[in-house]
């Protein structure tokens, strides 16, 4: 049987079901994982398989693209917005799991808006 990819990210190493299903498993074993409920461990490998997508992308596209010094203008402004995106969707994968909510102790600098810098 061929593994089916997720995402659409061949060089992912999270990116099968298989892989997904033994790692929620394995998760779900670990005591430290486990005294948040059955639920913790999916919702920690599913962010797991997303902060991998997003972290990838980030360094192998975007950052590159922001290293290169004839990016100027409107290009690199619509690029640091998606940038930003991106890294607003690893800190709701880096929210979500209740294992990973000891990073993040309050959320008031979550409530900065953009505008005010």
């Amino acid at each position: 049987m061929v593994p089916v990819q997720r995402y659409g990210c061949a060089m992912c190493l999270l990116q099968t079901n298989e892989a997904v299903r033994d790692l929620i498993e394995r998760l779900g074993s670990a005591p430290v994982i486990a005294r948040y409920g059955q639920a913790e461990a999916a919702t920690l490998a599913h962010a797991f398989t997303d902060l991998e997508v997003s972290l990838r992308r980030f360094l192998n596209e975007q950052l590159p693209k922001i290293a290169d010094p004839s990016l100027r203008g409107e290009r690199l402004e619509d690029l640091l917005l998606e940038v930003r995106e991106e890294f607003r969707h690893m800190l709701y994968h880096l929210h979500d799991p209740k294992f990973l909510r000891v990073l993040e102790p309050t959320h008031e600098w979550l409530t900065v808006r953009a505008d005010r810098g």
